[in-house]
This record gives C-alpha cells, structure tokens and sequence, in this order.
C-alpha cells in the first residue's frame, strides 16, 4: 500500500508541474510573440546655428562684429575682401586678441560664440588707399557648430554643410581649422 501511496503522490506532483509549466509556455509564449505598432508623426525642431555681420565704416576702417542669432552655440570666422588693387593692402586687427588669421586666408574667432552672444570686434582697414570713393571692402562671415569629442573638448568642423531642406550636415567643404 505504501508503493501505491509514493505512486499517487509522484503522479499528483507530477500533474502540478506540468500544469504549472503549461501556464509559463504560454506566458513565456505571448512575451515573445507580442508586438506593438505605431503611425502618424511628430514635427520636431532641432534649430539652427544662424550668424548675421554688423558691419561700420569710420575712418577707413570696417568695424565687424557677428552676433548668433540661432539656438546653438558656434564658432565664426571672416574674411574680407577689397578688389584686386586693394587686396594685399588689407590690414587687420582686434583689441582682445581673440580673432587670429587662418592659412586660408579667413580670421577665426578663438571663443564659441552662444546663442544671442556676439564676438569681440574685428578691425579691416585698407593700407594703400587713394581716395575714399575706393573704399569698398566686402565681409564674407561662416559660422559651424560647436563638435565635441569624445572626451569632452570643443572643436570646429569647418568641413560640415547645413543643407537647410533637409536639417542635416555634410562633409564636402574646404579648409579645415580646430
């Protein structure tokens, strides 16, 4: 009678773990076969790093400054130019000392400029010229995104180009400065 006790218990336990595995198969089951869809879109604004010149003239002198209009925080750079005659004449120069030349021939702004902040200004002054009615220097302003590295420092890519349609920046321009 005992054997026929162990055989009932060990078919009854047997019994509560199938059942009790038949109910984790199909939990188990439906976690791995359950998915989830979506549809429609949601319009976001990344926002642009956009930088506008303030350009005055006194004493034959351009007085240039570049003020970030957008929403991020960029780097600037500048070059002028004056015409063939007066192009080797430019002269440049800044109080703080924080535009310095580059070998392409723009001045780079050494801080990151924020949002709504402006540069320090920046002195273009023809050397050689003749008469005021000459005097016709042209500013032409960059600005890219602040790039940090992996380990935290700031960098310029002069390299990217914001394609407006889109909102994504490539890599296909000249002139390289970190």
């Amino acid at each position: 009678m005992k054997s026929h006790m162990h055989k009932k218990t060990a078919i009854l336990a047997s019994a509560a773990f199938l059942l009790a595995a038949g109910v984790s198969v199909g939990t188990a089951a439906a976690y791995f076969t359950t998915y989830a869809t979506a549809s429609g879109g949601v319009q976001i604004n990344l926002g642009f790093t956009t930088t506008v010149p303030e350009e005055t003239v006194s004493n034959w002198t351009k007085h240039v400054k570049v003020t970030n209009t957008g929403d991020h925080e960029c780097y600037v750079r500048v070059k002028a130019f004056a015409g063939e005659a007066y192009q080797k004449g430019l002269s440049y120069s800044d109080e703080d000392g924080k535009w310095t030349p580059g070998e392409d021939g723009y001045y780079y702004y050494s801080d990151i400029v924020p949002p709504k902040g402006t540069t320090s200004e920046l002195l273009i002054k023809i050397d050689n010229m003749d008469s005021e009615s000459d005097f016709n220097v042209i500013v032409v302003q960059e600005s890219t995104i602040v790039i940090y590295d992996s380990e935290g420092r700031p960098k310029a890519d002069w390299n990217q180009i914001l394609d407006v349609n889109t909102g994504n920046y490539t890599g296909s321009k000249g002139g390289d400065q970190s």
